[in-house]
């Protein structure tokens, strides 16, 4: 949609305003913010429309801010039920699953509520810890671990808590829950098979001997798979498990080889870790080759925008011009180019884990 331009003078005031702000680095895109505000006032908008407008905005400042600081460390977030007692089962679990990985470097994002959040908080500790609230008129306030370090934000509504919850973690752990941690799984599951979302890996952890995940599989394999409205592959990026091991394996695993991804025109870019060998890469392209619309996967060094951009250019890369449809497939061809060894390598392969398929 084409901006409509502002009167000079408003603009040049919008300027001003940033100066005197010392707001220089992507100015203009915050030029943008103050210009829709503005024109939001200009429709009429209702003030309720203007309310939430204003407190989303203002959440995801906190929200980011809260985030800041820790950059640089892999997030993973959990998710599951605020009502989980503690002598339930999934307690302890969602518990050791959280300090295995904040043992291997990973903070751990959750509701900051109590249940499945509150044991994952408590597996990773205070300092491992990042909680995005909920402000409800009847759940309690956020547990006590994430606010010991002020590690928490609290969001009035929904839908900038999931977007908060989601977007700075490499890695999801969903253990069962009621109607919003399905919601939250299923979002999870629809920004991977559309591809508005980077590929990430995603555990479905249950109980010990527990079925609850496997009876989605059923209603999967049963009633969407026959009525057309999902691919047969389209849960092949999910893990199904009761394992505390396989689970963090599989989020770490993930990120074995595999850095990022880019895209640049309609060449997509994977950045690596390790370079892979002429032979890996013709294995690649005999395995994957069909998920090329033109051309095959090929080896690149960082290309002249992502050059000029300073964005990873020290990783090795492959790219290919991939088939939008296939882009449920590209998690299977990032988990083979994770499997690869490192150049010189004799390791031998872990153990792969039985996926939801």
């Amino acid at each position: 949609m084409t901006e409509e331009p502002l009167p000079a003078a408003l603009s040049a005031e919008i300027n001003r305003v940033l100066d005197d702000a010392g707001v220089h680095t992507d100015r203009r895109l915050v030029w943008r913010m103050l210009r829709t505000a503005v024109k939001l006032g200009e429709d009429g908008t209702s003030r309720l429309d203007l309310k939430i407008a204003s407190a989303a905005l203002a959440e995801m400042r906190d929200a980011f801010r809260l985030f800041a600081p820790y950059q640089g460390i892999p997030k993973v977030t959990v998710f599951g039920s605020a009502r989980t007692r503690q002598d339930d089962p999934l307690y302890p679990h969602a518990r050791d699953v959280a300090a295995a990985l904040a043992a291997a470097g990973w903070m751990v994002v959750t509701g900051a509520g109590p249940g499945i959040m509150q044991a994952a908080a408590e597996g990773a500790g205070s300092r491992m810890s990042l909680g995005v609230s909920i402000r409800l008129p009847f759940e309690e306030k956020a547990n006590q671990i994430v606010s010991e370090n002020a590690h928490v934000v609290a969001m009035k509504y929904f839908f900038t808590r999931k977007l908060m919850l989601m977007k700075e973690s490499r890695g999801f752990i969903c253990l069962p829950g009621g109607f919003g941690t399905m919601d939250e799984m299923f979002e999870l599951l629809t920004l991977q098979q559309t591809g508005k979302a980077e590929p990430m890996p995603i555990v479905l952890l249950d109980a010990p001997g527990g079925t609850f995940w496997s009876g989605l599989k059923t209603f999967v394999d049963e009633h969407l798979i026959p009525a057309g409205v999902v691919s047969p592959d389209d849960l092949d990026r999910v893990l199904i498990t009761d394992s505390v091991e396989a689970a963090v394996a599989d989020i770490t695993g993930f990120w074995r080889n595999y850095d990022s991804l880019r895209w640049v025109g309609d060449q997509l870019v994977l950045r690596l870790v390790h370079e892979p060998t002429d032979a890996e890469i013709a294995d690649l392209n005999d395995r994957f080759g069909d998920l090329c619309a033109q051309g095959a996967i090929e080896r690149t060094e960082a290309l002249p925008v992502e050059r000029a951009d300073g964005d990873a250019v020290h990783l090795p890369r492959l790219t290919l011009h991939l088939e939008q449809r296939a882009v449920g497939r590209l998690y299977t061809l990032i988990r083979a180019i994770d499997a690869l060894p490192p150049a010189g390598s004799d390791v031998d392969q872990a153990a792969t884990t039985t996926r939801l398929s």
